[in-house]
């Protein structure tokens, strides 16, 4: 048995549930989910800047993370030399073998991987060691890796005068070569 529809639904549907009423006059509207209802917040703190320089390397501690940073492709120099001379078996000339060109390339990927953590990081394996950095001289940040080859490039000017700008750093005030002048570095502590 099947009962007829209540009157005023002649689709046999269910009747509506009642709408909410309107916002009264002088309310704030209702926030999307997640919307903070007074606004959005105000930006964070700004971050810190620089960190402040502690001092500038020693000359000595320089020297001392170069020799270090030399002493990682002294092995592969050695290497290439003992292991990579031959002798031409018909005409008895010294000739180069192939561990010869290994051992050079290792050398120079070892060298662009120290290049590269003392651009990125500041530090080349001598200067970790050590406890000393190369960063910008004006910002306190490492340099990157292009500015750290522009500044081994700029080397070459150290060295040009009987290697004076080597010595630089024992009478300047930053303790700069004229390598770290040019392209505005510092080494610090």
């Amino acid at each position: 048995m099947t009962y007829p529809p209540p009157p005023g639904d002649p689709y046999g549907q269910q009747p509506q549930q009642p709408q909410q009423p309107q916002q009264p006059y002088g309310q704030q509207p209702q926030q999307p989910y997640g919307q903070q209802p007074y606004g959005q917040p105000a930006y964070g703190a700004p971050g810190y800047g620089p960190a402040p320089v502690t001092g500038y390397a020693s000359w000595i501690q320089r020297v001392g993370a170069s020799i270090i940073d030399n002493l990682v492709y002294l092995p592969f120099v050695l290497l290439a030399v003992i292991f990579g001379r031959g002798t031409d078996e018909v005409t008895g000339a010294p000739t180069v073998t192939g561990a010869y060109y290994l051992f050079v390339l290792l050398g120079v990927i070892a060298y662009g991987f120290n290049r590269w953590f003392n651009g990125g990081k500041g530090q080349s394996w001598g200067k970790k060691a050590l406890g000393i950095r190369l960063v910008d001289a004006s910002t306190g940040q490492p340099i990157g890796t292009g500015k750290a080859f522009l500044r081994d490039l700029a080397h070459i000017v150290d060295g040009i005068i009987c290697d004076i700008g080597y010595l630089w750093p024992l009478w300047d005030q930053k303790k700069q070569t004229l390598a770290d002048k040019i392209v505005s570095t510092v080494v610090v502590k």
